[in-house]
This record gives C-alpha cells, structure tokens and sequence, in this order.
C-alpha cells in the first residue's frame, strides 16, 4: 500500500508541468508577443511555393497543412517568430 501512494504522489509531481497556464509556449519557448501575425506567416509560406489550406497555432509554433508548387499535400509547422519551415519538428 506504502508503494501504491508513494507511485501515486510521484506520478502528480510528474504531471504537474502538464499544468502550466497560459503562458506555456512549447518546445521552441517563443512569447506570444514575439509571434508574427498569421497573415504575416502566410505570405511567408507562399513566398517559398506552398499554397495555405489552413493554418492554427499549435504547442508552440504554427501548424499548417497545404500544397507545394507540385500540388502535392503538405502538413509542417512554421517557426514563430521567424516564418521558417520546421523540418522535424515534433509537437
């Protein structure tokens, strides 16, 4: 029972993080107030060759799903304060 309630109150302590308010800004810690304006974004997409379908701001960068200049689908996330294309990047 001891190691019941002693996993128990690690696995709080743990998921305490999880909890932050609103000023959580995700793995690239970027403050909303440093965030380009999504219109700002989308000329920045387009200007290298993708067409925006949808964009939304998403664990700390912006998440957009799209076409390429071949037509070819495209979901990636863009760097929020610079514009730039995130290759790799994990949410």
């Amino acid at each position: 029972m001891k190691k019941l309630l002693a996993v128990s109150a690690l696995s709080l302590a743990l998921a305490a993080p999880a909890f932050a308010g609103d000023d959580y800004t995700g793995p690239l810690n970027v403050p909303r107030d440093q965030w380009l304006s999504i219109s700002d974004v989308i000329k920045k997409i387009e200007g290298q060759g993708y067409k925006v379908h949808e964009i939304e701001a998403d664990d700390g960068a912006y998440e957009f799903e799209g076409t390429n200049a071949d037509g070819v689908r495209v979901e990636a996330h863009v760097h929020p304060a610079t514009g730039e294309i995130l290759k790799g990047y994990r949410d």
